[in-house]
């Protein structure tokens, strides 16, 4: 069974509501299950605990959900074209892991959510690929096969998921957001499973 970590940090439900999606198209693949966890909010002016357990949602992350996952999907709210804080709070305490180098050669993708359509969605993408190479990963995209990608006219890039949540983040998923979501689960689960052979 490969198992396909879907990390995130949402702070209005979209990017929670996109990460569900993509688990259940990692799910639609035969003996490939997802495992969604989630990063806690941060303190802009002091370093603060939270509980080890969430009050509702997906639990937190820690390291062995990564050191033992197959693939990894990483999911993050645009923030001025970039991931959020929470998210690179705790890619940045990934060392351990990237000196093991347990996450060499495992597929990744990457998602996410913004308030405009042209509010960053392309430079968070990439802001979230670049520790993924540092990793070792392998970075994967949408083709345009996926013809939900040609048809949009709110979220999706060959980059990745991403989804248009407007100005009051009160547009819920399109059928084509969530459609290419559904796609990116499938598609880095069936790669995952490929190389795992």
């Amino acid at each position: 069974m490969s198992e396909i970590l879907i990390l995130y940090y949402s702070q209005s439900g979209h990017v929670r509501d996109m990460a569900e999606h993509i688990a259940r198209g990692v799910e639609s693949v035969v003996d490939c299950s997802a495992k969604l966890r989630t990063v806690p909010a941060i303190s802009t002016v002091c370093e603060a605990t939270e509980d080890s357990i969430p009050k509702q949602g997906h639990l937190y992350v820690n390291s062995d959900d990564l050191k033992q996952c197959d693939g990894l999907v990483l999911g993050s709210p645009t923030r001025f074209g970039n991931m959020a804080a929470p998210l690179k709070y705790f890619i940045d305490q990934t060392s351990d892991i990237w000196l093991s180098g347990s996450l060499i050669g495992k597929p990744a993708a990457v998602f996410t959510s913004t308030g405009s359509l042209h509010g960053g969605q392309e430079s968070t993408l990439l802001s979230m690929m670049l520790p993924l190479m540092h990793h070792g990963m392998l970075i994967m995209g949408l083709p345009y096969s996926e013809t939900a990608l040609m048809a949009t006219t709110d979220g999706g890039t060959p980059y990745g998921a991403s989804h248009l949540a407007g100005n009051n983040n009160d547009r819920p998923l399109s059928d084509n957001e969530a459609q290419l979501c559904h796609a990116l689960g499938q598609r880095i689960a069936s790669t995952t499973k490929m190389i795992s052979l």
